[in-house]
């Protein structure tokens, strides 16, 4: 996992207003991480098949963000997607 330090560089990052820590730009920004922490981990461990579950849940919870977020905000979506490289 990444550790505090990197958390608070991705939130500092995706934050709407300085108070915001829960926004859907945020959590898809963590989860994206996440995610991308897992990817790696998965080419060393391709039987890990319990963390592979725990992938699948993240990858799913951050599709419902973005869909959340496509449905009420399309500007902050359109800027999220860029900024992390999803859906090209």
């Amino acid at each position: 996992m990444f550790d505090t330090l990197k958390k608070k560089e991705i939130i500092d990052a995706y934050k709407i207003h300085p108070t915001d820590t829960g926004s859907s730009e945020v959590q898809v920004a963590l989860l994206s991480e996440r995610i991308t922490y897992l990817t790696e981990h998965f080419k060393t461990h391709s039987k890990d098949h319990h963390s592979r579950r725990g992938l699948l849940k993240l990858v799913a919870k951050r599709k419902k963000h973005l869909n959340y977020l496509k449905q009420s905000d399309k500007a902050h979506y359109a800027d999220v997607i860029g900024r992390l490289g999803l859906r090209k």
